[in-house]
């Protein structure tokens, strides 16, 4: 199984100690503001990116200073909820070390910005004092764990909530090297620890599971490794339909490399759930390419040993058959905004977070609304795999309190009047920060979809609710291949256009047109809802009458 011709990164992770590297090392080096590049690749599994300023990359070049690194810090928050204690100190983290801006995460977490490489271990210090890591939310091991974020899905939505919480724990590595390197924590011995599941070479690639509560997609759930939809029969959760092998990340101009939705093996109960994801990892840790990282992710694993192959081998290693997939349908992935309550009588609210970055500006006032309702300790918070936030768990005798707060900083009304595709909306962060990024994302898509509500109003759509997503390369992290409408970034300010994803998120688009700028969007848009208005059905989402009504050329691309 082992594989010839390993990537330099297969390399750094062996050579590693068990993630330690010479973090150490770097951290305590104050001639530079990057870290060695070995433990560039290490500090991932950390939760951490090093970054810098993409604006002035060519400022500080011409004065031949060295670029603004700072580092990105994520949480690992398994279904995405904080206590208001949690919030709150968050909240200051955020202030003191970082940007300032508390960014929700498409994979429903929270990371911050900014950080000098001087204040990683004063960040790190702080959120270990309320109970929070970033422990592998980054690099190639099982990443956050998503799950349908509002409680009124379900009345036993906390169980299957639960499991997120349960799965994240399971696969977590075994080192102790975050609280050495981090914390300061003693090391216990000089033997690195052993790993069942990661051993010494941990994953190929990133590994990625979300839990999807029927009828609500959304996580997306078919876009991750590993899918489970949970079946719940006369109001208890029986077990789950398990799916494998979704992912989104593409490269520009490479055809070996595509978007895929997970293959549903069948369904398990849940007691068996826990081996059998287990397991799933553990073949991808030995079938999967270590070599190619383009080609790495357990997609391609799978389509590489064929399904029924795949699925054997986690039923030899798990002991667990699979049984006949149960019913589950999916119909939206949409966060119900505003009030809603669920059946143990508490109260949430959702608010619209615009690409999910949490702050103040003249328009609403998110930042100092969210820890005004921390401090008062009547509410916790959920964040959704939309990028938005659920202010959750609140009594009857407290709903008041809370809306007040809600409307003293302009939070229901930014939420209530936004429009449906604005808030059907999602980007990347792109630049300025991301290295990977060839267009710009979450500064962009806002102009862009005001541009967008303008057409829709000449074509008397205003309260159309269409999916539009927006990544500045084509790695996917705003799911744009999962969009009604996706915008994935070629070089800056342009964009290849795909169409026709469906609202449950059980298919992918395609792609429609290849590098355009915003005039060329906008009249291609302005074309196709022109035929939308005249040709739809009753009630057709946009997506459907895309495909239903598209003729595509043999590259795939709509003619």
């Amino acid at each position: 199984m082992s594989q010839q011709n390993e990537s330099p990164t297969e390399r750094i992770k062996k050579a590693s100690k068990g993630l330690r590297g010479t973090l150490k090392e770097s951290l305590g080096d104050e001639h530079t503001g990057a870290i060695r590049e070995d433990d560039q690749s290490l500090i991932k599994f950390h939760g951490m990116y090093m970054q810098d300023d993409r604006d002035r990359r060519e400022e500080r070049a011409a004065k031949k200073l060295e670029r603004l690194y700072s580092f990105m810090i994520r949480l690992r928050l398994p279904g995405g909820y904080l206590t208001a204690q949690q919030y709150e100190a968050l909240h200051h983290i955020a202030g003191e070390h970082s940007t300032g801006v508390i960014k929700i995460t498409t994979r429903q977490t929270v990371q911050l910005h900014g950080i000098l490489k001087s204040d990683i271990k004063p960040t790190i210090s702080e959120f270990n004092k309320i109970h929070l890591d970033s422990i592998a939310a980054c690099g190639d091991v099982n990443r956050n764990v998503l799950a349908t974020a509002h409680p009124k899905t379900s009345p036993i939505h906390e169980e299957v909530f639960g499991y997120a919480d349960t799965i994240s724990s399971l696969l977590l590595p075994k080192t102790k090297a975050y609280y050495e390197v981090w914390l300061d924590a003693e090391k216990l011995s000089e033997i690195t620890e052993e790993d069942p599941l990661y051993e010494d070479r941990y994953l190929p690639r990133k590994f990625k599971i979300a839990i999807a509560i029927p009828p609500y997609n959304d996580v997306d759930v078919f876009a991750n490794d590993v899918g489970l939809i949970a079946i719940i029969e006369n109001n208890v959760l029986t077990g789950f339909n398990v799916s494998a092998g979704g992912g989104l990340g593409t490269t520009h101009g490479n055809a070996e490399t595509y978007p895929r939705l997970g293959t549903v093996l069948g369904f398990v109960s849940k007691d068996e759930v826990l081996k059998v994801v287990y397991e799933i990892a553990t073949v991808q840790r030995d079938f999967g390419n270590r070599s190619d990282r383009k080609l790495s992710r357990l997609k391609y694993t799978i389509d590489r040993m064929g399904i029924d192959a795949f699925k054997t081998e986690v039923q030899l290693r798990s002991g667990i058959k699979f049984t006949e997939a149960k019913p589950a349908e999916l119909t939206q992935r949409s966060d119900d905004y505003g009030w809603q309550k669920n059946h143990e009588g508490k109260w949430y609210y959702t608010v619209f977070v615009e690409n999910g970055r949490v702050l103040d500006d003249e328009k609403v006032k998110l930042k100092s609304a969210f820890l005004e309702i921390a401090q008062t300790r009547k509410a916790s918070f959920r964040f959704t795999a939309n990028q938005n936030l659920i202010v959750s768990d609140i009594a009857s005798k407290d709903k008041k309190q809370v809306e007040e707060i809600l409307n003293k900083y302009g939070v229901i009304e930014h939420t209530e009047k936004a429009s449906n595709v604005r808030k059907q909306s999602m980007a990347c962060v792109a630049f300025n920060t991301c290295p990977l990024a060839l267009a710009e994302g979450q500064r962009y898509l806002p102009h862009l979809i005001t541009k967008i509500e303008a057409l829709l109003g000449t074509h008397k759509l205003n309260d159309e609710s269409i999916i539009i997503r927006m990544t500045g390369c084509p790695n996917g992290c705003a799911r744009p291949f999962m969009a009604e409408v996706g915008f994935v970034g070629t070089s800056y300010g342009r964009y290849n256009m795909h169409l026709g994803a469906n609202v449950a998120g059980t298919r992918l688009n395609k792609l429609y047109r290849e590098n355009l700028d915003e005039d060329e969007i906008l009249k291609e848009l302005d074309g196709l809802l022109k035929i939308f208005v005249q040709k739809r059905k009753k009630k057709e989402a946009f997506g459907d009458f895309v495909m239903r009504e598209a003729i595509f050329s043999e590259s795939g691309m709509m003619i």
